[in-house]
């Protein structure tokens, strides 16, 4: 159902009549009943999850997020306990997400990591949520993503991500997780040779878990020698050695999943300024809408402006600029149905239409592209609204995106 507030705009409620601001504010307050029923919201998609998620995201908190993969029988929950005590020792909150596969003939689960991950009663920095993987591939559950927006919202500090289990092709957890530890263990054989061509490759950090048992010494080495070939000392992947049930080594896992991150943090610093070097930034997210008058409302709200509208006959679009920082959202209204936008919402709904890159030579981005074979939406670099000059760059050669490559008024 809809409410209205005192500003005269929509807002979406979820199933217990509370508005997503209302829920927000419980979650950031701490309150455990609010962070369990709106994961439960996101998770089955229900009424007002999308507006929930959105305010989750801007509410500005960032978890760290940690997955935690390897084949079934490696230990991971077991793991995943000490690491979640380790983090608790260090005074910080955590979340955990703990994926078990579903039942092909009824869709239901075991959910047997809360089971195994015992001992946290009466401890509210520790939030443990099961999902049912529900069929989906890759080891993980549809609205995992959304669910540690939704503990990150909810002051976790640390995110604890163990994947369904599944075998060499479970890599969803990289496009979710910050750093990816891949459990092993003595005794595996030929599956960690079936593993070189996929999980394996993805992996932040090796466990070798069950490391007192005959053949840990003899794994680790195997992973040492395979993870090194062609990397430089500086590139090659930790290996860590693990008993989860008595907690010996998580520390140093710990340690070297810190390090990761931190790493990785740099490296992301590194190459934002390379681009900047290279001319390269992001000029603006072009979001497709059926009114602009009704959606620049919320934008407003929180503090935006239109800085400019514009109609683009040519494309048959209306565009309402809005800055933000050093970059803009623009609100594409269609002006006709039979236009890209009025085609676009009508298939898909309102929603991000477009990244648009900033470069300092369109045209000679616009040559390179096109003689090295990328495939272009735009036949020709055009003029837009406020004068800037664009093509378009097919979401085929882009990883699914639609990518606006922007220049100035004249090159």
């Amino acid at each position: 159902m809809a409410m209205r507030c005192g500003w005269g705009r929509d807002i979406i409620a979820d199933v217990n009549g509370n508005t997503s601001e209302r829920m927000l504010a419980r979650l950031r307050a701490g309150e455990t009943r609010a962070l369990a029923r709106a994961i439960s919201l996101v998770e089955d998609g229900g009424a007002g999850s999308a507006e929930l998620v959105a305010a989750c995201r801007l509410s500005g908190r960032r978890g760290l997020r940690i997955g935690v993969t390897g084949p079934p029988g490696a230990g991971k929950s077991t793991l995943v306990d000490q690491m979640a005590r380790w983090v608790r020792g260090q005074g910080q909150t955590v979340g955990v997400i703990a994926v078990d596969p579903s039942s092909p003939y009824t869709g239901g689960a075991l959910l047997g990591d809360r089971i195994r991950m015992q001992g946290f009663e009466g401890d509210a920095g520790v939030y443990i949520r099961s999902m049912a993987s529900r069929g989906r591939m890759g080891g993980l559950a549809r609205g995992v993503e959304e669910v540690c927006t939704v503990m990150e919202a909810a002051g976790r500090q640390t995110i604890l991500i163990e994947t369904v289990g599944v075998g060499q092709d479970e890599v969803d957890v990289v496009a979710v997780a910050d750093v990816t530890v891949l459990v092993l263990v003595p005794g595996m054989g030929d599956e960690v040779q079936s593993m070189k061509a996929g999980v394996m490759e993805v992996a932040d950090v090796f466990v070798v878990n069950k490391g007192d048992r005959e053949g840990a010494e003899r794994l680790e080495a195997e992973v040492r020698a395979m993870q090194g070939l062609g990397a430089s000392e500086a590139d090659s992947v930790p290996v860590v050695r693990t008993v989860a049930t008595t907690g010996e080594g998580v520390g140093e896992l710990m340690g070297s999943v810190l390090e990761v991150a931190a790493r990785e943090q740099k490296g992301v610093g590194r190459e934002l300024r390379g681009l900047a070097e290279a001319g390269l930034r992001l000029d603006h997210l072009g979001v497709a809408v059926r009114s602009i008058a009704a959606a620049r409302g919320f934008y407003e709200l929180l503090g935006m402006s239109v800085g400019a509208e514009e109609t683009v006959e040519h494309e048959q679009v209306r565009t309402a600029m809005l800055p933000l920082g050093e970059s803009r959202i623009e609100l594409l209204e269609a002006t006709a149905e039979d236009s890209v936008i009025g085609r676009f919402v009508a298939k898909r709904g309102e929603g991000l239409h477009h990244i648009a890159v900033k470069v300092d030579g369109v045209d000679a981005m616009f040559e390179r592209l096109k003689g090295e074979g990328v495939r272009l939406a735009s036949d020709a670099v055009r003029v837009g609204a406020g004068g800037h000059r664009y093509f378009f760059v097919h979401p085929a050669s882009t990883g699914g995106v639609l990518v606006e490559i922007v220049g100035g008024g004249s090159e």
